[in-house]
């Protein structure tokens, strides 16, 4: 029963997100901020589709930590899931994303419209210089920049080590990051498509790391926080749903 229930979400995901991309190609001659509010309810009814059609809900603690304004939001990222979560929160949120990403028909042209941060990973220190100034700017805007520090998604279990570039993004931003757990891998695996547990994924927002730590103490802490909360609720998920799969990597969840 929970693989067709799987199969009708994908189904509609599909054909909404088909619908979308069309809609925003129509708004690319709008400002940003509209766009970005299309494509936040979107995210809005992917949540409400996932909740009534697959039985998955997603449970939030911790927002109240998160400062009002400009701030880095440093997540977790396990499954397909993750970067559309964050719109629920922040309409204009700004998506520290592979410049490679930008060369995508519709999306790419979407990204880019929305004024999204490309990442040159092997443009070296030039490229590093421009993706941190447009942080900056972006967080002048007011903004929230959502990054993932892992760089990829990795599933349940697995351990990565964190890239250099959200250490040089918090140096530069001068504002607090807040590390973001959840555990979203579990019941939604990597790929957009494919079998989903229901149950009720957990986003979990840690406290705020302050401006002003070396690049060693903040990495530590970092890897720390999002990596011991993200294990804690893996354990507390598969304690509460059964029918989750194990511990470790699983490619299938």
């Amino acid at each position: 029963m929970q693989t067709v229930r799987s199969l009708i979400y994908d189904v509609l995901q599909t054909v909404i997100t088909i619908g979308m991309l069309l809609l925003l190609w129509v708004l690319l001659i709008v400002p940003w901020p509209a766009m970005l509010w299309v494509i936040s309810k979107w995210a809005h009814l992917l949540r409400w589709l996932s909740r009534w059609v697959v039985g998955l809900d997603v449970r939030v603690r911790g927002f109240d930590k998160v400062p009002e304004g400009p701030v880095v939001i440093a997540s977790k990222h396990q499954s397909a899931w993750d970067t559309a979560v964050f719109l629920l929160f922040w309409p204009r949120a700004c998506y520290v994303m592979k410049k490679e990403l930008w060369s995508i028909p519709f999306w790419g042209w979407y990204a880019r419209h929305c004024q999204t941060v490309p990442v040159d990973r092997s443009g070296g220190a030039s490229a590093l210089r421009k993706m941190l100034s447009v942080v900056q700017q972006r967080l002048a805007e007011g903004r929230q920049i959502i990054v993932f520090p892992e760089g990829t998604r990795v599933a349940p279990g697995d351990d990565r080590k964190y890239h250099p570039g959200i250490a040089a993004i918090y140096q530069a931003a001068d504002v607090p990051v807040v590390p973001v757990a959840l555990n979203s891998g579990l019941f939604w695996g990597r790929r957009s498509l494919g079998f989903k547990h229901s149950g009720a994924i957990t986003v979990e927002f840690r406290d705020p790391i302050p401006p002003g730590l070396d690049r060693k103490a903040f990495m530590e802490r970092l890897k720390t926080e999002i990596d011991g909360a993200t294990h804690r609720l893996e354990s507390e998920a598969r304690a509460e749903f059964p029918s989750l799969p194990g511990p470790g990597p699983d490619e299938n969840t």
